[in-house]
């Protein structure tokens, strides 16, 4: 069991450009049966939490049903963001009390840190983060959300190229 932050990032770090928006990394080829593509990464998911701008991402861009299978927390004062028939907890409070709620409701399986950048960044602050997946994005944004805002070392632990993305494992370094 590990708690995985996995996301992508621009060449200069960032997951979303200034307008909150994917378009540079939905236009792009990635393999997703590929090396750290999302296909074999969810099957080693038993639990997923995200932050209120995520959340929100989510429902805007793919309304209707849920689309995990696994329980779902997000970190949010606000719950009544939650859309109607989504069954997904909130959570407002420290992250070290969540975290073991996500681990036993994972029963087993990795936790995953979808994000936002500041969500993972209170992860990886209380050293609850083990590993960080991220497919680098041949482009570069200049502003928008930082994939880390957080001062932390890494361990790189493989890397592989999927599609247009150069994507890297790192480690936490404790």
């Amino acid at each position: 069991m590990a708690t995985v932050y996995y996301t992508a990032s621009s060449l200069d770090g960032f997951i979303v450009d200034e307008a909150d928006s994917l378009d540079w990394l939905t236009s792009r080829a990635i393999d997703a049966d590929g090396r750290f593509g999302y296909d074999e990464f969810i099957k080693t998911i038993g639990a997923v939490v995200m932050g209120a701008s995520t959340y929100e991402w989510i429902v805007r861009n793919h309304p209707g049903r849920w689309m995990y299978d696994q329980p779902s927390w997000v970190l949010t004062r606000r719950p009544h963001i939650v859309a109607a028939g989504h069954p997904v907890h909130t959570f407002a409070g420290d992250i070290t009390e969540l975290h073991p709620q996500l681990v036993s409701a994972a029963a087993g399986s990795d936790v995953w840190v979808v994000g936002g950048g500041n969500v993972a960044a209170q992860f990886v602050t209380a050293g609850l983060v083990d590993e960080m997946i991220v497919s680098y994005a041949p482009c570069t944004l200049g502003a928008g959300a930082p994939v880390l805002p957080v001062r932390s070392e890494w361990t790189l632990v493989e890397s592989a190229v999927n599609g247009d993305f150069v994507c890297a494992r790192w480690q936490l370094t404790r």
